[in-house]
């Protein structure tokens, strides 16, 4: 599971360093690429990376959408259409141009483990998002006590 958050540099060729501790997770599991896509909107953009074998699960389940939903759309168009398997060389990985352009990812960024995934954000949307949420966790905690948290 990936765990804890970092913040790291992209070099000037949008290459990432993978923390130590998600690189582990991913030797663990015989990983040898993420596939990285963008996700959330406005305010509120990063980039998701998954293991190759969360992201099959998660093709699995968009071949099931409807077609002719609007909302089906929307997710294939943006979620789906956006992903890019990237292969992990050297501890590091390549985000190309365009996710790093939707997401605003510039030179400071912050990997957040996610368990299943990890995101990466811009280091300044990060700040704002986390605070964010560090102002609404009781409110969001108490919401989720229906699911066991």
């Amino acid at each position: 599971m990936f765990k804890g958050r970092s913040k790291h540099t992209l070099d000037a060729k949008g290459r990432l360093s993978i923390p130590a501790r998600f690189k582990q997770v991913l030797a663990e599991k015989g990983e040898t690429s993420l596939v990285i896509t963008n996700y959330g909107s406005e305010d509120d953009v990063c980039l998701c990376a998954y293991t190759t074998s969360e992201w099959a699960i998660k093709e699995k389940k968009a071949l099931r959408l409807p077609e002719n939903n609007a909302a089906a759309r929307n997710y294939l168009r943006y979620f789906i259409s956006g992903a890019v398997e990237c292969p992990v060389k050297q501890g590091r990985i390549n985000i190309p141009p365009d996710l790093r352009e939707i997401a605003g990812l510039r030179k400071d960024v912050v990997v957040v483990g996610q368990l299943k995934k990890f995101e990466i954000w811009d280091r300044d949307k990060w700040e704002l998002v986390f605070k964010r949420a560090q102002k609404e966790f009781k409110e969001s905690s108490e919401a989720l006590s229906e699911f066991g948290i």
